[in-house]
């Protein structure tokens, strides 16, 4: 009679393995304790770091000016990036100013010196240009640049922000170069020749000092009013 081998239970495949043979996690290595709470040993358990802390993102969530707490302008720039070169705001917008009127003088003075174009038919085009490129890239790229609403609002002529400012934009262009007109005519009649030329450096420097003018001519004048105002009232 013979005897049966008693079969041993089958061995599991590698594929119900958590990990393959080679890759089984030492006793001692991170993976073998992934899966406890507590250390080997050690009294107190790990903390839980997927706990979410719903309390805070409450907060964060609703968080508003009037139930945050006040922090110094010192303490916040302790955590922004800020550059290595800070340059002035009043510096920027002059600088603005000046860069778009020397670009209108190169594309529509000199680009336009071969052409034979009425004066007054060349200064359309002018007004026209300028104009549009302050209400519509100069003055936009002031509120860009703004840190809060309004905070360059004093470099502009007509600063609410709409399309139906540019008839008026248009009009104060043509005002700054007739300006800028008679300043290279006074220069050089009182030199008594051609003294100075036209060119995109010194007429976008025309323009810009006769925009700073008119704009501190405006600030001054709601002065005035604001004073009458306040003493009628």
């Amino acid at each position: 009679m013979s005897r049966r081998k008693k079969s041993s239970p089958p061995r599991p495949s590698h594929e119900k393995l958590p990990f393959p043979p080679e890759q089984r996690p030492r006793e001692n290595s991170p993976a073998a304790g992934a899966g406890k709470t507590n250390r080997p040993g050690a009294g107190e358990p790990e903390p839980d770091y997927y706990r979410l802390k719903l309390r805070a993102v409450d907060d964060l969530v609703t968080a508003s000016p009037e139930n945050s707490p006040k922090v110094s302008r010192a303490e916040l720039k302790k955590y922004h990036a800020s550059p290595k070169l800070h340059v002035a705001d009043w510096i920027k917008a002059i600088l603005l100013k000046w860069w778009f009127a020397g670009v209108i003088c190169y594309f529509l003075i000199w680009g336009l010196s071969t052409m034979s174009l009425n004066q007054w038919d060349h200064l359309l085009v002018l007004s026209m240009a300028l104009g549009g490129v302050t209400n519509l890239l100069t003055n936009s790229i002031y509120r860009f640049m703004a840190k809060k609403t309004g905070a360059y609002d004093r470099w502009m002529m007509f600063p609410k922000p709409t399309i139906a400012m540019l008839p008026l934009d248009i009009l104060y262009a043509a005002l700054l170069i007739l300006c800028t007109v008679m300043t290279y005519n006074g220069i050089n009649m009182a030199a008594g020749r051609a003294l100075l030329g036209v060119e995109p450096l010194l007429f976008g420097l025309f323009v810009t000092l006769w925009d700073l003018l008119f704009l501190e001519v405006k600030r001054l004048l709601k002065r005035i009013f604001a004073d009458a105002k306040a003493k009628n009232a």
